[in-house]
């Protein structure tokens, strides 16, 4: 089950490995275990069996072994071991004890099955002074592993004990710092969702970290980006309300009028005035949606800029011939764009209508394509009366007209042409041509073929 909770996640990053790294130290606590109480029943055994020998001596010329006491109560742990245990002199006589326990190899401790029982052995030479032949005598003593395996169950559950309590101690401690250290990113939750918060002012979190700090900035910013957009929206709106607000009105003053009128003549005349300015406001309209539509973060595909030129030129070549211009395009091949294509077409469509617009009857308007260092560049030039220096940066503005022109407009054109271009990663200038009158540059990457 995937962990969603930060807290749950951080959590489980520390106490895991701490986990892991308690499993192996109980692991090796066990092993540890193990050697410590083979250790102590390995000194038992072979102080039993010094006891043992020690007690073996010549008696009126007989060997002697008489058992201590002390040397089987070593054994008495309270967990009922039983303790065997066997004197034999050099030659393999039986002294005392019990004949058929196995020995251990001279100076080691084994592990062997005796009478059902696991037992740990140890066998022990000494020498008997006055033996002769019999000596040196081998002590064997054996004792059951009931006290051996308490004593490694006792130390191994110890260091359990201690190893589960410092992961819990771990874990409160790591709860109580994630408590603390994740308070920022709480506080920043409750700002934002906060009732009272119903504007996009930056937001600010006192006692903030540095990894938290990327993103409350980043989070201003989007909010910075957010606020621009719904003022342009604003703006937009009510711009294109305005614009609208006149044809409509001249719209509904050209239909009165024709109803008015009982002259078939003057009717002709009012109704031919009421189609122009529909045309006109289907045409603001038209703008305005494709302004709409050239919004930055909009799909960018692939395009030929050299086949919607030739397109937006064939629909405007009747403008042209009706007007005397001569309207042109210079390519040499396709040119292919990063962009889409009905927005390129648009753009194109606003630069070549407004080259004919302001054009003198008679005049030329020519169109350029071209491939130069990774871009595609578009020129579209004209001999009209061109735009001044300091009027460039506002005539792609929304709406902007320039003061005492006499064309009609809406003062989209260029404004559209700036969204399609900058959407399609692009850019444009306006420059003078070399004979008066505008060239506008487009420069737009190229897209890899």
């Amino acid at each position: 089950m995937r962990i969603n909770s930060l807290r749950l996640q951080l959590l489980a990053w520390v106490v895991l490995p701490l986990v892991g790294l308690a499993t192996i130290n109980l692991w090796t606590s066990h092993r540890n275990a193990l050697v410590t109480a083979d250790l102590v029943t390995d000194r038992m055994l072979m102080g039993s069996a010094r006891a043992i020998a020690e007690r073996v001596a010549m008696s009126d010329g007989v060997l002697d072994a008489t058992i201590p006491p002390a040397a089987l109560e070593l054994f008495d742990t309270g967990d009922r071991d039983s303790v065997y245990y066997h004197v034999k002199t050099a030659a393999g006589r039986l002294l005392t004890g019990y004949p058929d326990l196995p020995e251990a190899p001279k100076s080691a401790n084994t592990e062997a099955t005796y009478r059902d029982h696991r037992l740990r052995l140890l066998t022990f030479s000494h020498t008997v002074v006055g033996a002769g032949d019999d000596s040196p005598i081998t002590v064997t003593v054996g004792v059951t592993l009931a006290g051996h395996d308490t004593m490694v169950r006792r130390l191994w559950f110890g260091a359990f004990a201690q190893q589960l309590a410092l992961v819990a101690i771990a874990g409160l401690f790591v709860l109580l710092g994630l408590h603390r250290g994740l308070a920022p990113l709480i506080r920043l939750r409750d700002v934002v969702r906060s009732p009272s918060r119903s504007d996009l002012d930056p937001v600010e979190v006192p006692g903030a970290q540095s990894e938290i700090r990327p993103l409350i900035d980043a989070l201003n910013a989007y909010m910075e980006r957010v606020r621009a957009q719904m003022a342009a929206q604003r703006r937009f709106i009510a711009n294109a309300a305005h614009q609208l607000r006149t044809p409509l009105a001249l719209l509904s003053t050209q239909a009165s009028y024709a109803l008015r009128e009982s002259a078939a003549e003057a009717r002709q005349e009012a109704l031919v005035a009421l189609q122009a300015s529909a045309g006109r406001l289907a045409r603001l309209a038209e703008q305005l949606l494709t302004l709409s539509r050239a919004e930055p973060g909009s799909r960018r595909p692939r395009a030929d800029l050299t086949e919607a030129a030739r397109h937006v030129l064939e629909t405007h070549a009747p403008t042209a011939i009706g007007r005397n211009i001569d309207l042109g395009l210079e390519e040499a091949g396709p040119v292919p764009v990063i962009g889409d294509g009905t927005m390129l077409r648009e753009m194109i469509v606003n630069l070549v209508d407004n080259a004919l617009r302001y054009s003198a009857a008679g005049g030329s308007v020519t169109v350029k394509l071209a491939a130069v260092d990774g871009e595609a560049v578009l020129t579209v030039a004209d001999d009209g009366p061109g735009i001044p220096v300091d009027e460039r940066d506002h005539v792609f503005e929304r709406f902007y007209r320039i003061a005492g022109s006499t064309e009609e407009g809406s003062g989209l054109g260029l404004a559209i042409v700036r969204e399609v271009v900058e959407n399609a990663g692009g850019r444009v200038t306006l420059g003078d041509g070399a004979a008066g009158g505008l060239v506008v540059e487009v420069r737009l990457p190229l897209a890899s073929s």
